[in-house]
C-alpha cells in the first residue's frame, strides 16, 4: 500500500521539476515562443533531465548505467555532466555546446550557464576537486571555474573569465584570471547581458595614465615657477581612441 503512494509522490515531484524547468527557461531566453518547443528542441533542457536520471542510477549503486547514459547525454546534446555531479533545481543551460561539469561539482538553484562553460577539476586525489556554486549564479559564455572553489549565491562570472578563486555572494568577476569588479555597483544585474562587462586590467591602466599625466602637470608648474626650462618631446600613443591597432600595422 505504501509503495503505490511512494511511487505517486515521485511522480508529482518529477512533473513539478520538469514544469519548473520549461518555466525557467522561458523566463531566461526570449527566443523561447512555447512550452512545447522549449519541451521538444532545447538541449540544455534534455541535458538536465537525462543527468537527473543518471544522477538517480549513480545514486542507487547503478555506476556503469549512469556513465553510459551520461556517454549517452553527451552525445545527443554535447554537454557533458559527470552523473555524480548535483544540478539543483531550475538551472538553466541555454545554448550549452561544449559545457563540461565535473564528478564533484555541485551546481545551486536557479543557476545559468552559458555554451562552453567549464567546471573543472585540479586535483588527481579521489575528494571534491570540483567548483561548488552557490544559488541564482550566472556563467558567462566559455568560463572556466577550476578547482573545489566557493562561488557566492548570485554572483556573476564573465564570458572568458578563468577563475581559480572564491567569489564572495553578489561579487561580478571578470578576466585571466578573473578579478572582482570594483565596486560593486559596477556589476552587471541582466542575465543576458554577461558579454557587457568593464576590463580592469584597461580601467588601472587608464587610471595610472591619468595619474601620471597629473604628475607632470605639477612638474611643469613647479619648472615654470623655478625658471627651469625644459623642452619635452612630443609623446605620441601608438593608435588613437579606442581601437587597437591593425596587425599589419596599417
Amino acid at each position: 500500500m505504501l509503495r503505490p503512494i511512494r511511487w505517486a509522490k515521485e511522480l508529482f515531484l518529477g512533473a513539478t521539476l520538469l514544469a519548473e524547468d520549461i518555466r525557467s527557461i522561458k523566463a531566461n531566453d526570449p527566443a523561447a515562443r512555447s512550452t512545447l518547443e522549449v519541451a521538444l528542441v532545447y538541449p540544455g533542457l534534455h541535458a538536465v533531465w537525462l543527468h537527473r536520471a543518471a544522477h538517480a542510477m549513480w545514486q542507487r549503486d547503478v555506476k556503469l548505467g549512469a556513465r553510459l547514459l551520461a556517454h549517452t547525454n553527451r552525445f545527443l546534446t554535447g554537454i557533458e555532466i559527470h552523473p555524480a555531479a548535483h544540478l539543483g533545481r531550475r538551472v538553466v543551460i541555454d545554448h550549452g555546446m561544449g559545457i563540461v561539469i565535473g564528478e564533484t561539482a555541485s551546481v545551486g538553484d536557479g543557476c545559468l550557464l552559458y555554451k562552453g562553460v567549464v567546471l573543472g577539476g585540479t586535483s588527481l586525489e579521489r575528494k571534491v576537486r570540483h567548483p561548488q556554486v552557490g544559488r541564482d549564479v550566472v556563467i558567462g559564455s566559455n568560463a572556466c571555474i577550476l578547482g573545489n572553489i566557493h562561488i557566492g549565491d548570485h554572483a556573476r562570472i564573465g564570458s572568458g573569465s578563468v577563475v581559480v578563486k572564491e567569489v564572495p555572494a553578489e561579487a561580478t568577476v571578470v578576466g585571466v584570471p578573473a578579478r572582482i569588479i570594483v565596486p560593486s555597483h559596477a556589476r552587471f544585474d541582466a542575465a543576458l547581458d554577461h558579454a557587457n562587462l568593464p576590463d580592469p586590467v584597461i580601467d588601472m591602466l587608464r587610471a595610472l595614465a591619468a595619474q601620471n599625466e597629473m604628475l607632470r602637470e605639477r612638474v611643469a608648474t613647479l619648472e615654470k615657477k623655478l625658471g627651469l626650462e625644459h623642452v619635452e618631446p612630443a609623446f605620441h600613443l601608438p593608435y588613437d581612441g579606442e581601437e587597437l591597432p591593425r596587425a599589419d600595422g596599417g
